[in-house]
């Protein structure tokens, strides 16, 4: 019988040694052994994410010393609402892009299974320890234990991979080295690098320049690495030219376990008092969320390239979760986290559709899709539902999270951010009516293509059927989990 109490600590060692498992067997054994690993490892990190999370909602947030060190020396995990609910969703995410990777991986880099699964494992562990640490400075080893998986898991893709994976490594190391220069910042005015202790001290450092130059750091770091316009550049070409199988894993969560991170930064390190009161700095940063989600969808309304689009609505998406929690509202950072699954889910349910079509079809652009929905109908009526879910058409799960993001800019008084909202869902709509008119109304001009594999379609078919039901249950998601996440007085 496993101890309640090592739950948080299974959640990320069993993918590290799932990793090094996958290593072995597919370098002694067979390469087969890899994705049967992997998916194991993975339900087994799920179930644990699951189980803590039920455990943090019965009795509320939970504490894990590493080595039994009392913080603040030690590090320290800890689950509460708002990443208990994120480790949930990475772990479903990778568990199911990874059961769908099969194919991808086969055709796209058969002589790299045995290394391909283990790098994969390693980016997962690296996120959920970015989740649920408690450490400033451990998050930042963990961030660089996902970076440097992910590089490598872009660079080993086709035609101009290893070029933007070289672009994500130099941004991707900027972004991590002013995050690190910000807690050293921060350490050197405490003494301390664990967030709840940092929390404790700093209201007495409200107005040192170090304080608010490490919060300048930290904050621009975790922009870079969410692809906060402008700092966004790296994300287009990075995410359309690595693997499918790895597009379909780091576009549902890098930039959402980053807005997750600048959330716990915000909250439960700088508190909301310092960056809503004592800074004055919402306003511009929701301007910069509204000129994000603006320029996103006029960018991802120009592609002719099916992949490309897709990544240009992440950075609109992003810009909806920054502005959503700088509105300094309940509404507004509701619909923040409550998008956070919701986007992870239909970015998933999109890309992995993106998959299915180009390992059929073998192409990517707009003009390849001509007749898929007759010859693919299963797979473009999942990618349908996410893309209404990504309109915000209900009962989709996307309509609620928009629904709290614009009470909470009606609430705040700005009309930018909601104008913002309003113009990307009809842009949204104009992108994929256009896919509509290509792939159901124009005749391919020649072959028949049969639906996606089976390996390929039950994924994206669950994801698809759970938009819908996390939309029809989004008021008990909200009343259960995200509002004892959403900080008390705002």
């Amino acid at each position: 019988m496993i101890d309640p109490g090592q739950l948080p600590i299974l959640i990320v060692i069993i993918p590290l040694f799932g990793a090094f498992a996958v290593s072995l067997a597919g370098c002694c054994l067979s390469k087969r052994w890899c994705l049967p690993l992997t998916v194991l490892a993975l339900a087994g990190s799920g179930w644990a994410a699951l189980a803590t999370l039920n455990q943090v909602i019965a009795r509320g947030p939970l504490n894990y010393r590493l080595g039994g060190w009392p913080p603040p020396m030690g590090i320290e995990y800890v689950v509460d609402h708002l990443n208990g609910l994120v480790l949930v969703v990475i772990t479903v995410v990778a568990l199911l892009a990874a059961v769908a990777s099969k194919r991808s991986v086969e055709a796209e880099m058969p002589n790299r299974i045995n290394l391909y699964y283990p790098l994969y494992l390693l980016l997962v562990t690296g996120l959920l320890g970015m989740t649920i640490t408690g450490d400033a400075f451990n998050l930042y080893v963990l961030l660089e234990i996902s970076a440097l998986t992910t590089y490598a898991l872009i660079a080993v893709g086709r035609v101009r991979a290893l070029h933007a994976g070289f672009n994500y490594l130099i941004l991707g190391t900027i972004g991590a080295s002013l995050y690190l220069l910000g807690v050293g910042h921060l350490y050197i005015m405490t003494g301390s690098l664990n967030m709840a202790d940092l929390a404790v001290i700093l209201p007495d450092l409200y107005n040192s320049p170090a304080v608010l130059t490490g919060f300048i750091l930290i904050l621009v770091g975790i922009w870079t690495k969410m692809a906060f316009f402008p700092l966004h550049t790296w994300l287009p070409n990075s995410y359309t030219y690595a693997p499918d199988a790895t597009s379909c894993l780091i576009a549902p969560l890098m930039t959402k376990v980053s807005v997750y991170i600048m959330l716990r930064m915000m909250f439960s390190l700088f508190t909301p008092a310092y960056v809503f009161h004592h800074l004055e700095v919402a306003a511009p940063i929701v301007w910069l969320a509204a000129a994000a989600i603006v320029g996103g969808s006029l960018l991802a309304l120009t592609q002719k390239d099916f992949k490309k689009m897709l990544t240009y609505l992440i950075v609109a998406e992003v810009g909806y979760m920054v502005g959503g929690a700088w509105l300094a509202n309940r509404y507004g950072i509701t619909g923040a986290i409550l998008h956070i699954l919701n986007d992870a889910l239909m970015t998933l349910c999109l890309f992995l559709a993106a998959a299915a079509i180009i390992y059929k079809v073998g192409g990517r652009k707009l003009a390849d899709l001509k007749g898929i929905f007759h010859r693919m109908p299963l797979t473009m009526a999942a990618f349908m539902v996410g893309a209404l879910s990504m309109i915000g058409v209900p009962p989709t799960a996307g309509f609620f999270s928009k629904w709290y993001l614009i009470l909470g800019g009606i609430q705040a008084g700005r009309w930018e951010f909601v104008a913002a909202l309003l113009f990307s869902s009809l842009v949204n709509a104009v992108i994929f009516f256009r896919i509509v008119e290509i792939g159901f109304f124009e005749k391919p001009e020649s072959g028949e293509v049969a639906e996606a594999p089976l390996s390929m379609l039950v994924p994206l078919l669950l994801v698809a059927v759970s938009l819908v039901v996390i939309g029809i249950y989004s008021g008990e998601i909200v009343t259960t989990i995200i509002q004892h996440a959403v900080p008390e007085g705002i």
